[in-house]
């Protein structure tokens, strides 16, 4: 499902739908030299993989553009459907008429009004990546970033705070130039002749509270599909929690038709973790639904058996390795609900609740663990972690084949 407080335009990707009431696109960003094809199609793949439905690769120079057909040819040989964004900065009016073959393997362009040349320059820059887009028929991101607001419009407004003596402290200064700033970047791009259904949007800054603010406003002041994120989330739990914050609000409030959750990796880490956790948030507010979902408890000291942690890891891995083959044989299998709990005070509720649940026996209580199918008390299971484990699972596999109908 979706929600429509915010009812936007419709902006077709390559046969991808951003906006006008489409359910939320997830996306992420290459983080390899995209002149190296090979490994930025690879890594296109596996976020292909992971559940990405677009993708953006950095386009900074001519190398750069040079490689995108190379790529675009390797994932088309692979069948990989990901759609390509290139992301331009600076220099991106001059990549793309150098090399006309880029502009037409991309899908969409991303353009930073903030970082397109200043002055004069800056009109003529950001029409021609426009017109480029416009003769090619792509879509375009207009993306304002906090990071890289034009630094004369700010000056302005401050000196029109001063002057009429307005009170707007820095931080509505700042929130005031970025909604500025992209209102008067959409305008543009009409002017160029690319049509209001080509146009994606974007206000992205690091705070969440000023993410929330603008894109409420934005929400207000454009129909445009809106693409959702912090500029830097940050690592591991904070980039997480901060994403899911901001984010949630938003998205809680019929706001935002495309996302990337921006984690800085640690060193080794996989790409793929901010596309498990863009689609984790739009399942967890009911938007879509990717995978089965696993309802597992805490623990405490009722628990102190670990054997409800190991059988909820195996049910962990198992679900990874087999909802792809599931969601091609099977339909709605990915709305699942799994539960398994590890004492008596909320076991039995919560594992009724789920499709299928598991109550194990917590410190003290009879070694028995009864299951729930449906609702109701279905069998009940005795043993060892590994031997409950392992009928837990075959009745997991036994449920899904009988509960939903081959495709």
């Amino acid at each position: 499902m979706t929600l429509t407080l915010h009812e936007t335009i419709a902006v077709d990707v390559a046969g991808i739908t951003i906006g006008g009431g489409a359910p939320v696109v997830v996306q992420t960003m290459t983080d390899t030299d995209t002149s190296d094809a090979d490994a930025t199609a690879l890594q296109c793949r596996k976020l292909a993989d992971a559940g990405a439905e677009l993708v953006r690769v950095t386009v900074n120079s001519q190398a750069a553009a040079a490689a995108v057909p190379e790529i675009r040819r390797r994932l088309e040989d692979s069948g990989c459907p990901i759609r390509l964004v290139g992301d331009f900065h600076f220099n991106g009016h001059t990549l793309l008429a150098d090399n006309p073959r880029c502009a037409q393997a991309l899908d969409k362009y991303r353009i930073n009004p903030g970082n397109v040349g200043s002055g004069n320059l800056h009109d003529a820059n950001f029409s021609t990546i426009c017109k480029t887009a416009r003769d090619h028929g792509k879509a375009v991101r207009i993306g304002v970033n906090g990071g890289s607001l034009d630094r004369e419009l700010i000056t302005a407004l401050q000196n029109e705070n001063a002057d009429r003596g307005l009170g707007m402290t820095p931080r509505e200064i700042f929130v005031e130039g970025a909604i500025r700033s992209l209102l008067s970047s959409i305008s543009a791009a009409l002017e160029t002749g690319l049509g209001e259904d080509r146009i994606v949007v974007s206000c992205k800054v690091s705070s969440p509270p000023e993410l929330i603010d603008i894109y409420r406003r934005l929400a207000r002041e454009t129909r445009q599909p809106l693409h959702l994120g912090l500029t830097e989330a940050g690592m591991g739990a904070r980039g997480l929690v901060w994403s899911a914050t901001a984010m949630g609000a938003l998205l809680a409030d019929g706001i935002g038709d495309t996302i990337r959750v921006s984690l800085t990796p640690a060193p080794g880490g996989d790409r793929c973790d901010e596309v498990i956790a863009a689609r984790e948030i739009l399942q967890s507010l009911g938007l879509r639904s990717f995978s089965p979902t696993l309802i597992s408890c805490p623990g405490c000291g009722r628990t102190s058996s670990s054997t409800f942690r190991e059988l909820a890891e195996r049910v962990r891995t198992l679900l990874r390795e087999r909802t792809p083959g599931w969601r091609i044989r099977r339909h709605g299998v990915e709305k699942l609900t799994i539960a398994i709990m590890g004492c008596i005070v909320n076991g039995p509720g919560e594992s009724k609740a789920a499709d299928i649940g598991i109550s194990l026996p917590g410190t003290g209580e009879a070694p028995r663990c009864p299951v729930y199918v449906d609702g109701e008390m279905s069998t009940t299971l005795e043993g060892n972690a590994e031997e409950l484990s392992e009928k837990f699972l075959v009745l997991i596999d036994d449920y899904v084949e009988a509960r939903y109908p081959p495709k």
